[in-house]
């Protein structure tokens, strides 16, 4: 399916859209910062790195296979600049299962913008992609985004204990999980 068509999606304070080669200062404005990358589980991004990402998000808007991923930058619908993304990864199409991801530039966390932004691509994976169960990997010290995934509705199905190397520090993983019937979507209804 191509998704470029159906974009951007608007919210009451953000729009959705996809990237833009023109979008790599913005993205490397949080993207290079330590605090961001840690929990990521990959090194702070060059400016290089973040104009190497910002083209390839803008090249690539199909989902159709598994590894297909969809990122999209969130704009403030009142100001210029992307303030962070929201993207989705499917990691099994014969099953309809996608994975979820949010990273906003610190000074806009606290405002409910991935949320929001995470709210809506969950009801598009949902509604628009047949997306059956939708889940989320974090780090079990990223409390802003285990709070964005309790007011997303979605359930702690797993405790990974120090399941992942993050340069020389083993990390804990939480995996949280919501069915499309779960959070009112039609497809899996």
């Amino acid at each position: 399916m191509e998704i470029a068509p159906l974009l951007p999606m608007i919210t009451p304070r953000l729009t959705l859209r996809l990237f833009t080669p023109d979008d790599a200062e913005d993205l490397y404005a949080y993207q290079s910062l330590p605090s961001v990358a840690r929990y990521l589980y990959r090194p702070a991004h060059t400016r290089e790195r973040s104009e190497q990402v910002a083209a390839e998000r803008a090249a690539h808007s199909v989902w159709s296979a598994d590894g297909d991923k969809l990122a999209l930058a969130v704009c403030r619908r009142d100001e210029p600049g992307v303030i962070g993304e929201v993207s989705i990864t499917m990691a099994s199409a014969r099953a309809a299962q996608a994975e979820i991801g949010w990273t906003v530039h610190p000074r806009h966390q606290g405002h409910g913008y991935a949320t929001e932004a995470a709210a809506a691509l969950a009801g598009f994976a949902f509604d628009t992609l047949g997306v059956h169960r939708l889940y989320a990997r974090l780090d079990v010290e990223n409390t802003g985004s285990i709070r964005v995934c309790e007011r997303l509705g979605m359930r702690r199905e797993a405790h990974l204990v120090e399941n992942d190397l993050d340069g020389d520090r083993w990390g804990s993983e939480y995996i949280y999980a919501a069915l499309a019937a779960d959070l009112g979507g039609q497809s899996g209804s």
